[in-house]
């Protein structure tokens, strides 16, 4: 008896279905190439600063410089990332920073030495942020302005505090961490806590249920709730930590000029918003990187290094950190197109 024959098979037709590529490899593949473009862009700006002034800027004092300035704003611009990542917004950091730099260099803090002057600090800004994230969490009061009645709270009471005036600094521990003979390997201590909030700040946001926590509240607040998160809570917290990192900015600064002023921290807000935005965090939530924030500091640094190595004027400066905004926010929504 004779087997029926199977007709042929058309290989052409016999296709293998082809495997998706997860997404998250996709948004690392998105993140590797900003974080290269950024470096690209620091690159170029240390060429021309090397073109352009190279006795000065390629100097180890200069370059030392660059960093212990990028350290200050740096440390608030870690908790500036988690907030806008969780779709919020801080604009009082800058008055925090000013208002816990004056109240921790006052003549009875600084009876207390060191510790006293480090406590108060943190501990200001601590409670700032404690005040901002009970307005906007449980007080449902819009971040934009509970943050700038802060601003304007924080700067009036600094200015209260120091009557205008500059309060010295005469504690020698905490001055001797401003000297170079404090610097390790020729690295300054404060370069050393910049990198140190730098990298608990990258763990906690990628490596903790914290960080998870505040990417799902940034993207879907409502689908982060019925998933068993309170946002509330979350953007306490979150608002806490923003403070916690201008209370110790503020010791870096104070370190870093000797002295407490009502002035300190201006424009904070711009800078470290920029230096998010720069660095790939999405103004409305959902998606960030420490280390495209801290590269977007650099790159910000480096500018007004150069600027001010070259004898611009400051307007200049000004121009072209709003050029860089904007064109950042740009390729933000051509990316966001494309995805």
């Amino acid at each position: 008896m004779t087997q029926p024959v199977s007709p042929p098979r058309d290989s052409s037709t016999d296709k293998v279905p082809q495997a998706q590529p997860p997404a998250w490899r996709a948004v690392l593949v998105r993140a590797d190439v900003r974080t290269l473009s950024l470096l690209g862009v620091l690159a170029v700006l240390i060429l021309i600063g090397g073109i352009t002034k190279p006795d000065e800027f390629l100097d180890t004092r200069n370059l030392q410089l660059v960093l212990t300035q990028a350290s200050v704003i740096g440390v608030v611009t870690v908790g500036m990332t988690f907030v806008i990542i969780s779709g919020g917004i801080d604009l009082s950091v800058g008055a925090i920073v000013a208002l816990a730099s004056v109240w921790a260099t006052t003549v009875a803090t600084q009876e207390y030495g060191f510790a006293g002057i480090l406590f108060t600090a943190v501990i200001v800004g601590v409670g700032c942020g404690l005040v901002n994230g009970v307005l906007i969490a449980y007080g449902a009061m819009v971040p934009f302005i509970a943050t700038l009645a802060m601003l304007a709270s924080a700067r009036g009471l600094a200015l209260q505090i120091t009557d205008g005036k500059t309060q010295i600094v005469t504690v020698p521990s905490v001055l001797d961490l401003g000297e170079r003979d404090a610097y390790v390997l020729g690295i300054p201590p404060l370069v050393m806590v910049f990198a140190v909030v730098t990298v608990i700040g990258w763990l906690v946001l990628n490596r903790t249920t914290f960080g998870r926590r505040t990417v799902a509240v940034g993207g879907n607040p409502e689908a982060a709730r019925l998933a068993g998160i309170d946002v509330r809570r979350q953007r306490l917290y979150l608002y806490l930590l923003s403070g916690l990192c201008c209370g110790i900015a503020a010791f870096l600064l104070i370190v870093l000029a000797g002295s407490g002023q009502n002035t300190n921290g201006n424009l904070y807000e711009l800078d470290a918003i920029a230096a998010a935005i720069i660095g790939g965090t999405l103004l409305t939530g959902g998606r960030g990187t420490i280390v495209g924030s801290v590269l977007g500091v650099l790159i910000f640094t480096t500018i007004t290094n150069i600027f001010a190595l070259n004898n611009l004027q400051s307007d200049v400066q000004q121009i072209a950190k709003g050029a860089i905004i904007v064109a950042a926010v740009l390729v933000q929504r051509r990316t966001a197109s494309t995805t």
